[in-house]
């Protein structure tokens, strides 16, 4: 068994080699680098004194929670009302859909809603109101933003509040709670790993956003994920990209610990114990 075990651990543990660990040592070597190779912390110093990568590490933050507390409001609500249907798993798979779907090709199709001939101002132009500057700005990218995130909010929710144990809720009913009372003091608190998912599955995403910001934002929307592709792409900066790149990765795991669920490691703790 263990020689199977082994056996069967062989393409996994190549796959993390190579395609995890390997860019990450060459990203951090980057990082560690100047132009001349030489091994220096000057690309961490310029970023640090730099007001302008400050800015873009403050607006990437904002906007990252931003898009989470949007799709956290729309998710929980409709994850919970999804747990109380009979066909659940068939409107679930409608939840799941969009995400068939192309990025790029969801990003052109809100181009083409919110531009200025679009379907929203033939809308308000119908109500009698002048078409609007909809595209290109800081609302329409935390729109798009959401719409795409929405899903990986959804999925996490719904499977913790499917799996509560429904004979708990109908003792809350006969202790004489209400349907508030049951949501807010059982409900929720059971829910709280699936919340932290969600929150994981969005906010470490959305901090490094760059397309949505070139197509929908049209550059005014400026965060790290933006960064990033300018120093790679655009001025050949590998070095500082990297060091972006690195502060970027160091953020999301910082996310991740803060969000983790304490309690299911004390309980495997007292387990091991």
């Amino acid at each position: 068994m263990k020689k199977n075990s082994l056996l069967f651990s062989i393409p996994f543990s190549l796959w993390l080699l190579f395609f995890v660990a390997m860019p990450l040592i060459l990203l951090f070597g980057e990082s560690m680098t100047n132009a001349s190779g030489s091994i220096t912390l000057s690309n961490f110093a310029a970023y640090f004194s730099s007001g302008t990568y400050l800015r873009m590490t403050l607006n990437s933050v904002v906007y990252a929670f931003l898009i989470t507390a949007i799709t956290l409001i729309i998710s929980y609500p409709t994850a919970y009302l999804l747990a109380q249907l009979k066909n659940r798993q068939f409107w679930l798979l409608l939840v799941i859909l969009p995400t068939w779907i192309n990025l790029l090709l969801k990003a052109y199709a809100f181009i083409g809603i919110l531009s200025r001939n679009g379907t929203a101002n033939y809308f308000i132009s119908f109500l009698g109101i002048a078409p609007q500057q909809l595209l290109f700005t800081d609302a329409s990218f935390v729109l798009v933003s959401s719409y795409i995130e929405l899903p990986f909010m959804i999925l996490p929710i719904f499977n913790v509040i499917n799996d509560i144990d429904k004979s708990l809720i109908q003792a809350s009913r006969d202790l004489g709670a209400n349907s508030w009372q049951t949501l807010w003091r059982l409900i929720i608190p059971l829910s709280m790993p699936g919340i932290k998912s969600g929150f994981q599955a969005v906010f470490i995403p959305s901090l490094s956003l760059f397309m949505i910001t070139r197509l929908i934002g049209g550059n005014r929307v400026i965060t790290l994920g933006t960064a990033i592709e300018e120093h790679f792409l655009t001025t050949q900066n590998w070095h500082m990209g990297s060091t972006i790149g690195v502060i970027l990765i160091i953020a999301m795991v910082v996310t991740m610990v803060l969000t983790r669920d304490r309690k299911r490691i004390s309980i495997k703790r007292r387990n091991r114990l």
